[in-house]
C-alpha cells in the first residue's frame, strides 16, 4: 500500500497537478484557493517549471493561453469572482482548441458574496462560462485524495479532445485535511512529445498557427461542428459517476463535492429507519452522467437533489429524467451547508408525502 500523507485540499490539487506534468502556473490570490499559488511558487521551481503571479486574473488565463499554445501542461486557479474575471480567457483558449487546466475552490456569491465555501458556480462551469458555442470538461472531488488524483484525468482528456478542463471544487473541500494517497502513475516530462499542433522552435518544419478565429466565410461553422464532434466522444466516453447503496434504493440522493459527503451521512441516518435510500455522486459535471440517471430512473421513481447553490444541478437531473420520476431538490444557498438531520427529515417528508398520496388515491 502507497504511504498516505496528511495535506491540505489546495495543497494536494497543486501537488497532483505537478505530478500529471504541468510546468507553467499563473494565478492571482483570491480566497479560498490561495494555498494553491502558494504551493505552486516553490514547487514550480523545484521541477524546473515556472511561476508567476500575475496583475489580475486576466492576465493569469491570458498568461495560460500562451504557455499553452506551446504544448507546455500549463493550470492557473481562483475562486468564484476571479473566474469571472477569466471567462474571456477561458472561451478563447476554448476557441483556439487549447488542453488548459483550471480549478475553482467556489466561495458564496454572488458578488463578492462571502469567503465559505459553496456551490453557487455550477452553471458557469458546465454551460461554458464565455461567449460562444463550447464546452469545458468538469471535474468535482470529494475528498481531499480526488483533489490530488483527478488533475491527472482533466490533463488526459484536455489533451486527448483539446478543451479546456477544470476541477470545481468548494471552499470546504479546499480548506479541510486529510490522508492522501497518490494513486495515478506521475507524468515523466521527458516521455511527452510535443503535440503536432504546438509552437516551437523545432527547424524545418510546417508554419504552425494558433488562433481562435478564422473570417473565411463558412468556416467558423466548420471549426464548431468539428468541435462538437469531439465533445459527442467526450460524452460517449468520459462520464464518471460514483454510486453507494443504489441496488435496492427506492429515493436516490444527487449531490457532488461537499454535498455529497454530508448526503452520505444522511443517507445512513435513513437506512437506520428503514428507509432505502441511494446516492449517486457525479464526479463529471460535464458531461454529466444523464444516461446512467435514465437507467436507474426505471426502477427508482423519487430523486432528491442535494446542493450548496440556490438548485442549479437540479436541472440537469430534471433534464435526464425527463418527467420519467419525481425530482425534489434541498437547496442551501449563501455558503450554507445542509446538515446530514436536515437531509434525513427532507427524506422522510418526501416518502410521507408519498405515502399520502398514495392513500388519497385508494
Amino acid at each position: 500500500m502507497a504511504e498516505k500523507t496528511l495535506m491540505k485540499g489546495n495543497e494536494a490539487l497543486a501537488e497532483g497537478a505537478v505530478r500529471a506534468g504541468c510546468r507553467f502556473f499563473a494565478g492571482y490570490p483570491i480566497t479560498p484557493q490561495n494555498e494553491v499559488p502558494e504551493y505552486m511558487s516553490w514547487r514550480m521551481a523545484q521541477v524546473g517549471g515556472a511561476f508567476v503571479q500575475a496583475e489580475s486574473e486576466v492576465s493569469a488565463i491570458n498568461m495560460i493561453y500562451g504557455a499553452a499554445a506551446t504544448g507546455v501542461r500549463c493550470m492557473t486557479s481562483s475562486s468564484s469572482p476571479g473566474m469571472s474575471l477569466k471567462q474571456e480567457g477561458m472561451s478563447y483558449c476554448a476557441g483556439a482548441d487549447l488542453p488548459i487546466f483550471v480549478a475553482n475552490v467556489m466561495r458564496g456569491g454572488p458578488g463578492l458574496g462571502n469567503i465559505a465555501g459553496a456551490q453557487g458556480d455550477y452553471w458557469q462551469a458546465t454551460r461554458g462560462g464565455g461567449h460562444g458555442d463550447y464546452r469545458t470538461f468538469v471535474m468535482a472531488p470529494n475528498s481531499v485524495s480526488e483533489m490530488a488524483n483527478l488533475p491527472a484525468k482533466c490533463y488526459e482528456v484536455a489533451y486527448k479532445y483539446r478543451l479546456p478542463s477544470m476541477i470545481l471544487a468548494d471552499g470546504i473541500i479546499g480548506q479541510m485535511m486529510e490522508p492522501v494517497e497518490f494513486t495515478t502513475p506521475e507524468v515523466n516530462i521527458k516521455d511527452l512529445t510535443e503535440p503536432a499542433w504546438a509552437l516551437g522552435i523545432n527547424a524545418g518544419r510546417a508554419k504552425r498557427i494558433v488562433k481562435s478565429y478564422d473570417l473565411r466565410e463558412g468556416y467558423l461553422e466548420k471549426l464548431v461542428l468539428e468541435r462538437i464532434k469531439r465533445y459527442r466522444q467526450i460524452e460517449q466516453n468520459e462520464v464518471v459517476y460514483e454510486e453507494k447503496m443504489m441496488e435496492d434504493a427506492e429515493i436516490a440522493i444527487v449531490a457532488y463535492g461537499t454535498s455529497a459527503r454530508v448526503a452520505v451521512a444522511g443517507m445512513k441516518l435513513a437506512r437506520e429507519k428503514g428507509l432505502k435510500v441511494g446516492l449517486l455522486r457525479p464526479v463529471t459535471l460535464w458531461p454529466f452522467p444523464k444516461a446512467r440517471i435514465v437507467e436507474l430512473s426505471k426502477r427508482v421513481k423519487k430523486f432528491l437533489v442535494v446542493e450548496m447553490s440556490m438548485g442549479q444541478m437540479v436541472e440537469d437531473v430534471l433534464l435526464s429524467l425527463n418527467g420519467r420520476a419525481e425530482t425534489h431538490l434541498l437547496a442551501k444557498p449563501g455558503a450554507a451547508v445542509t446538515t446530514a438531520d436536515e437531509l434525513y427529515k427532507t427524506i422522510e417528508s418526501i416518502v410521507k408525502k408519498g405515502a399520502r398520496e398514495y392513500a388519497a388515491a385508494k
